[in-house]
């Protein structure tokens, strides 16, 4: 199981660093599950002057536990971290220090309270993430299980965005609108398997399609296809099918 896992590799961190094994103790081994650990990390973050850590963890505890699917997307969270960054080498990683990772976490909770109609509180946890994590995802976006969002500062996931599973997102990018819709789908849709590089911007109800892959920096206002590469300002096609991951750079000097 992936939390006596996580369990076994904290009691090697902790070997490995004794001045932490009250961190560690506190927020792994003393709890019961991986949704509680998650709850614990996050409100020790989270937490306020008028809203203290106990009442914090208590709240997204109950958010996490309201909907079965949660615990199985975070686990398939952290898989795919450990499965995709080489800097990530165990699973207790990106529970205990990726901000990514707990982002995602905390919207997992936003939208299970999203959709059981409780948006102010919701809204509180978007904005308490916003501020302490820098990733700004708004709760009632829909995000399948699996997903990287790696180093995730200044990340904007907008309103009505869909992303599916097995897709990669690093620091700086914007899924948004373009400003001048109002209801229905304003977002980008993101198919299995995208990845999408630093500081892009994609703009729209469009689409980027299965393994599509959005090159640093770029300005996507357009649909991208399946197996597409696109780059540049506004962004253009530069590779139609997909190199195997391992042999494309997202830095070639040709984007």
């Amino acid at each position: 199981m992936i939390w006596d896992q996580i369990k076994a590799e904290v009691l090697l961190r902790i070997e490995e660093e004794k001045s932490l094994k009250d961190y560690f103790q506190l927020l792994i081994l003393s709890q019961v599950d991986i949704l509680s650990s998650v709850a614990s990390i996050l409100a020790s973050k989270l937490q306020t002057d008028a809203l203290k850590t106990s009442k914090i963890k208590e709240l997204l505890l109950e958010a996490l536990q309201s909907n079965t699917k949660i615990i199985k997307e975070i686990e398939q969270d952290l898989l795919f971290f450990k499965n995709e960054d080489p800097a990530c080498h165990h699973l207790s990683t990106p529970l205990l220090f990726y901000k990514g990772f707990l982002g995602l976490a905390c919207y997992r909770a936003s939208h299970a309270l999203w959709i059981n109609n409780r948006k102010t509180l919701a809204l509180f946890f978007q904005n308490r993430a916003s501020e302490v994590l820098g990733i700004d995802i708004h709760p009632a976006a829909k995000i399948a299980g699996g997903i990287m969002i790696d180093h995730a500062t200044g990340v904007v996931i907008g309103e009505t965005c869909t992303i599916e599973s097995k897709v990669s997102i690093f620091q700086g990018v914007t899924l948004g609108g373009k400003g001048n819709e109002s209801g229905g789908k304003r977002h980008p849709s993101i198919l299995e398997g995208a990845s999408i590089f630093a500081s892009s911007t994609i703009l729209g109800d469009i689409l980027v399609g299965k393994n599509a892959v959005v090159a640093a920096g770029s300005l996507v206002l357009k649909s991208v296809q399946e197996n597409e590469t696109v780059a540049g300002i506004p962004a253009r096609r530069v590779r139609g099918l997909r190199q195997n991951k391992a042999e494309w750079d997202p830095g070639d000097s040709s984007l």
